[in-house]
């Protein structure tokens, strides 16, 4: 049965209801040289070529998948240089200011060196730098800070301010306090 076309005697709009029906189905030659027919049913009928418009300056999504499978390859790729980039600044750190190894499990003693380490930094620049400390409150700091042995409380310290390590040294239980230099 067809449609007829109707007018509404109380609204005074006319509808029309025996027009073609919009098409949906939309082949879109994209970016990558593939050629796929995406169905638009989804979207309102005044939005379809506009978007397949859009589609067309794209990648199909298969190859946008590929990419992305690639490009998180390099992501993961920088981000392991970059930790061991921090990893050896850190360990330069250590030696240059004589600070004492962590202790803690493996997996945890490199993530606690680079922790310790800027946190340090971020102190140091907050405190001295950018504050109103000397250097000899500072290596007063320092010292305390050579006590906290455990790789865990400088992880958990990680998004604390560096403002904010003299009251965090002083918070420091005996459980993270190293049994080789203990904090005096």
């Amino acid at each position: 049965m067809k449609p007829q076309n109707t007018s509404s005697t109380n609204s005074g709009s006319r509808t029309q209801c025996n027009s073609p029906r919009s098409h949906m189905q939309w082949p879109v030659e994209h970016l990558c040289g593939h050629s796929i027919v995406h169905d638009l049913s989804d979207r309102p009928a005044d939005r379809r070529a506009g978007f397949a418009r859009w589609l067309a300056g794209r990648d199909c999504t298969d190859c946008w998948k590929a990419a992305r499978d690639t490009d998180t390859e390099s992501k993961e790729q920088w981000l392991a240089n970059k930790r061991a980039e921090e990893q050896q600044a850190a360990i330069e750190w250590a030696e240059k200011f004589g600070m004492p190894p962590l202790e803690g499990p493996q997996r945890a003693l490199d993530w606690g060196e680079r922790s310790r380490h800027q946190l340090m930094a971020a102190a140091h620049t907050a405190l001295v730098v950018e504050g109103a400390w000397d250097e000899v409150g500072w290596a007063e700091l320092e010292e305390r800070a050579r006590g906290i042995t455990r790789a865990g409380w400088w992880i958990d310290q990680r998004d604390a301010e560096g403002s904010d390590l003299l009251e965090l040294l002083d918070a420091a239980g005996e459980a993270d306090r190293g049994t080789e230099n203990p904090f005096l």
